[in-house]
């Protein structure tokens, strides 16, 4: 399995080059790239904006459902075009057909991926797809399998494992200065309205805390101790059988353990701490397990060091700066965040959702 725990050491998977650590992530690297945008919600924004940060990236089009969101959207950020749903073919068809777009960010619900990067992987276009990457292990096989027969460029975008804040924690822990890891706590929640439209919500959208929240947490565990040797999972579902709050323990065979929780019910500080035989490392900030702008740091009992980290954008630029370099050099995957992991992922997620009883239409087909 990607990740080893070894004594006083841990051989972490996610340990980047250099220039994720030391390089101006808004520094070009290359020629433009001419992006397109699958949907226009929040979360497409928010990444969009970041995206508008990179000298090297050309925002060429936007696609939605309504024409009138996919214009919005097209002159709030600059985009040369944008495009909807018509009788002959839905709006992101229409984009993947569009010549001068070279990659694509997806930011649809959780149960489109699958259908929508693989249309896109079909059109010949580079793609950036939000976590997950699919519903489960299933589908994200035939993407990855789909990208590479097309020889195309496919990354999920799990932008925390990008951010020189991560990647220094990481850089601690698996150095041997906290001695051997034995134990990583994490949790991330917050209450999300019971809304049965909501995305988070929607059993047909793949909602629920386990796949929407739990790569950030899970990250922390799998970059200091590599993958589990068993996970135990306990969890709360709600009358439609999605998952409202959950508890993982993932098991080492070394004897150390994870704790790792997600809640759609209780606003939780967000915390993370990778405890060693000799020291710990706390990831600290509003928003710590998935954009931590501060480390402490404590060794032997010691005085607590602290490492501060600039936010550059809303933190995704460093991901973008990341598909933009691989684009640019001719790559089909990024060698920080591969398909391998992704399918990972999804494999221990599926584990987790039949300890819990969750099941999604995506599953049935």
């Amino acid at each position: 399995m990607p990740g080893s725990h070894n004594v006083g050491h841990v051989t972490s998977p996610f340990i980047a080059r250099p220039e994720l650590l030391d390089a101006d992530p808004l520094t070009a690297t290359g020629r433009p790239v001419r992006w397109g945008v699958v949907a226009t919600g929040a979360i497409a924004a928010t990444v969009t904006a970041d995206l508008a940060l990179l000298p090297d990236a050309v925002l060429h089009a936007v696609s939605s459902r309504r024409a009138d969101r996919a214009a919005e959207f097209a002159e709030r950020f600059g985009f040369a075009t944008s495009y909807s749903d018509t009788d002959e073919r839905l709006g992101y068809q229409a984009l993947f057909a569009d010549p001068d777009v070279e990659a694509v960010y997806v930011a649809t619900p959780h149960a489109q991926h699958a259908e929508v990067v693989a249309a896109a992987l079909r059109a010949g276009k580079a793609v950036l797809c939000e976590k997950p990457l699919t519903i489960n292990a299933r589908e994200t096989q035939q993407l990855v399998d789909l990208a590479r027969e097309h020889d195309v460029f496919l990354m999920e975008a799990v932008w925390t494992r990008f951010l020189p804040s991560f990647q220094r924690a990481l850089e601690i822990a698996t150095s041997g200065e906290i001695g051997t890891v034995q134990w990583v706590g994490a949790e991330i929640g917050f209450r999300a309205r019971q809304d049965p439209a909501s995305r988070l919500w929607g059993r047909a959208d793949g909602g629920g805390a386990l796949l929407d929240l739990a790569v950030y947490p899970l990250l922390w565990a799998w970059g200091t101790l590599g993958l589990p040797e068993a996970v135990t999972a306990l969890g709360t579902l709600n009358a439609e059988g999605v998952d409202a709050q959950n508890a993982l323990t993932l098991i080492y065979a070394s004897g150390a353990q994870a704790q790792i929780t997600t809640s759609l019910l209780a606003r939780s500080p967000n915390t993370v701490i990778v405890a060693g035989s000799e020291g710990w490392v706390r990831a600290q900030g509003p928003d710590a397990v998935y954009r931590p702008t501060r480390l402490d740091v404590e060794v032997s009992k010691g005085e607590v060091r602290t490492e501060e980290f600039e936010l550059v954008g809303s933190g995704y630029v460093h991901e973008l700066r990341e598909v933009t370099r691989c684009l640019q050099q001719g790559l089909t995957e990024s060698p920080v965040m591969p398909l391998e992991h992704s399918l990972a992922t999804m494999r221990l997620l599926d584990g987790v959702r039949a300890q819990l009883g969750v099941v999604y239409p995506n599953d049935e087909r």
